[in-house]
């Protein structure tokens, strides 16, 4: 059901003023609306992917009902995109491949690089124990490299990402979006050349370098995180005045797919080190004897050197894209900014999401806080498994084939997220609160009998835990905390929003590291199932769910909560179906009124569309009334509404243009 503009404009000479529709018995929510009104406004007020041809919003069905809704829309969403599908198909066999790349691997390549990068400290730190065991192997009481700087590898790694994280997150909403995609891209861009010409007179001098170097690419990885999510969330499908069907449908999907290139990049470097490792190792698949050891420390030289490089080009081309293909990158930012007469950072913004999201930012930096526990948490079970099935556990071969077995599972949980992260039945929050309870009890239960589970006997439900809990952390927190972190705030925030909740989530995976180094492998089972039952209950408690509900109208929302009148607010962004228990508690769903809403929704489009009217010039007006401009949703039966109406004095949205008002008198 696409959306449609009826272009039927009203009676010569009837000049209705708009008025929402009173109290109705027989749930037809555009009752006592003029017919002119119901006509002309249904199709952008009550789209009808969320509103039955009665007005009732979907979330306002009874169950059964709501199920039936919610299947016929997502029937026809499918049906209307595998139709478009093969209609490209017939124009260009590859034109879908080229439009996934567009919508999907071009918007996530930053964490696609990301994943790559950061994923292959892990993969080659085997690698490196192999060939410079007197430096790496940390377990060596004799070693000629310091501990501490060894540990330092990880923990810079993370520090450098909170940093960037809050900095971007910051800068994102001063400077803007664009700015922050082009200076992450920068950043990583020099970071892998570091990363690559790394060196040092002495081992120990090489892995200082090799860490600070880590710690620079760091900063624009962290940077990622905000900086992705709130471009996904506001790209050209939503940086105008009309929220499309688009965004209320698949919006999440949109931001998943973009998030799910991590899986991708992680997938990439594990193959292309199989691959390196192969060619100059001699085709072994072992670390030499130590007669050959300088040779093969040799080969390490190489491969982890061209790992770096590889994406060191994709990374450039990726400056390139986001300086000249991305200029609409801020447009939703400045529009809101322009709304509210500010320039810079919003300061007032961020004291007043303080105080109105407050329980908001609690569920998405701590539920972010407790799946990094968890993500790193899923290493626990892979060394046990190996060490029981394999028949030469310390080869670097068979941990990196595991790795990517496991890289595999974790992508077709991706995947089933992005699928079903918009659906109204399931959605955001269902879909983490299954997560964090799958991964508590894919925990929980080996860590009770952790004896028999790392025997022979258990071994290979160990090892199916071990992969269920890897897919359902994917399909769960991973996915979702990266999406609702930018998506429950406010747009002049979002990206500060963001970055703290990403950046408190890091410093779960910084306790885990530093944890996790002093305790042993039957404790750590012990203390990680907790984090993901604590997840969940920050989940049911705090978390709203947004699955459905217009980006719009949560801007809508907001203008009312800066303006002061809060309470006037009566649309579906305080439907209880959107609200946390916890906000529920504190009574803000009290006022969700449809039919008030009905009123206000024209008054506040009166509104825009007297701003918009007095900020055009005479030329302007003169090509609208002939149809040649463009209002956005100002479609031209909405307009004639509008020009043939007396605009009221004062409308319900609380904007006063004083500029109508003379040309009136």
């Amino acid at each position: 059901m696409s959306e449609q503009h009826h272009h039927v404009h009203p009676v010569p000479g009837e000049i209705p003023v708009p008025h929402g529709p009173p109290a109705s018995d027989d749930g037809d929510e555009f009752a006592g609306a003029s017919p002119d009104e119901k006509r002309i406004f249904s199709h952008v007020t009550r789209p009808d992917d969320s509103y039955t041809p009665e007005g009732v919003y979907w979330a306002d069905l009874p169950f059964g009902e709501r199920a039936k809704f919610v299947a016929k829309v997502d029937k026809e969403a499918a049906s209307q995109e595998i139709s478009s599908i093969m209609s490209m198909m017939k124009t260009d066999p590859l034109s879908p491949i080229s439009w996934y790349f567009r919508h999907a691997v071009i918007p996530g390549a930053g964490l696609g690089l990301e994943g790559y990068v950061l994923f292959s400290i892990g993969n080659l730190e085997p690698l490196f124990k192999a060939a410079w065991p007197e430096c790496w192997d940390d377990k060596k009481p004799n070693g000629i490299c310091s501990k501490n700087w060894l540990a330092s590898v990880t923990y810079l790694e993370i520090v450098g990402i909170m940093v960037g994280q809050v900095i971007v997150g910051v800068i994102g909403d001063w400077v803007g979006r664009r700015w922050g995609l082009i200076q992450d891209a920068i950043i990583m861009f020099i970071g892998l050349l570091m990363l690559t010409a790394s060196w040092g007179l002495t081992l120990e001098g090489w892995v200082i370098c090799y860490a600070w170097s880590l710690f620079f690419y760091s900063l624009g990885v962290g940077g990622e995180y905000p900086i992705t999510a709130t471009s996904s969330l506001e790209s050209a499908a939503t940086s105008g005045k009309l929220s499309t069907k688009e965004d209320r449908l698949h919006r999440g999907r949109r931001v998943t797919m973009a998030f799910l290139m991590q899986g991708w990049g992680q997938f990439a470097n594990q193959v292309l080190l199989i691959v390196l490792f192969l060619i100059f190792n001699r085709g072994y698949g072992d670390p030499p004897a130590s007669a050959s050891r300088e040779a093969f420390a040799h080969a390490t030289q190489i491969i982890f050197r061209l790992s770096f490089a590889f994406p060191a080009i994709g990374t450039l081309w990726l400056v390139y894209y986001r300086t000249w293909k991305m200029p609409n990158a801020s447009k939703q930012l400045a529009q809101a900014k322009a709304r509210t007469n500010v320039t810079g950072y919003d300061v007032n913004a961020l004291k007043s999401c303080f105080g109105q999201f407050g329980g908001r930012l609690l569920a998405t930096a701590g539920t972010w806080f407790c799946n990094d526990v968890f993500f790193y948490g899923n290493k626990l079970f892979q060394g046990e498994f190996i060490k029981v099935i394999s028949d030469n556990p310390k080869s670097l071969m068979t941990t990196w084939t595991w790795n990517l077995v496991n890289i595999t599972v974790s992508l077709a949980g991706y995947y089933l997220a992005s699928l079903l992260i918009d659906n109204k039945l399931y959605g955001r929050k269902m879909m983490q609160q299954v997560g964090f309870f799958m991964c508590f009890l894919m925990f929980v239960i080996p860590a009770f009998k952790y004896d028999y589970y790392k025997s022979p006997a258990g071994i290979h439900a160990f090892q199916a835990m071990y992969f269920i809990s890897s897919f359902f952390n994917q399909f769960g927190p991973n996915s979702v905390t990266f999406l609702i972190a930018g998506e429950v705030f406010p747009t002049p925030i979002r990206a500060t929003a963001h970055g703290f909740s990403a950046c408190l989530g890091k410093a779960g995976a910084l306790l885990a590291s530093v944890l996790y180094h002093y305790i042993d492998d039957q404790t750590k089972f012990y203390v990680v199932p907790w984090f993901g039952l604590a997840g969940m209950l920050l989940t049911l408690v705090f978390l709203p769910d947004t699955t459905g509900l217009d980006l719009k109208e949560q801007e809508r929302r907001w203008r009312y909560i800066r303006d002061g009148r809060a309470s006037e607010y009566h649309g579906v962004a305080v439907h209880p179906q959107h609200l946390s228990m916890w906000e529920r508690w504190q009574g803000l769903s009290k006022s969700y009124d449809p039919e008030k809403d009905w009123k206000a929704k024209i008054a506040d489009m009166r509104n825009e569309w007297e701003l918009v009217q007095s900020e055009r010039g005479p030329k302007e007006t003169e090509a609208h009334d002939h149809g040649m401009a463009d209002d956005g949703e100002f479609s031209p039966e909405i307009h004639d509404y509008f020009k043939r109406s007396s605009p009221p004095k004062r409308s319900a949205g609380g904007v006063l243009s004083e500029k109508i008002e003379d040309d009136s008198k």
